[in-house]
């Protein structure tokens, strides 16, 4: 037969070891640069403009 009893503070120290754990990760998970799609726009901007002089001239 189960026991009917649910013990609370169970609950509550598996959700503090499962908050850690989260806080651990994500701390360890390594930034996104913005740098990447700013390089990706320059770069995009300055081949549309060298294909427009070479149109151009």
């Amino acid at each position: 037969m189960s026991d009917q009893h649910i013990d609370p503070s169970g609950n509550t120290q598996q959700f503090r070891a499962f908050a850690e754990r989260s806080e651990k990760e994500s701390a360890a998970a390594p930034k996104r640069s913005a740098a990447l799609p700013i390089i990706a726009v320059v770069l995009a901007v300055a081949i549309v403009g060298v294909i427009a002089y070479m149109l151009l001239v």
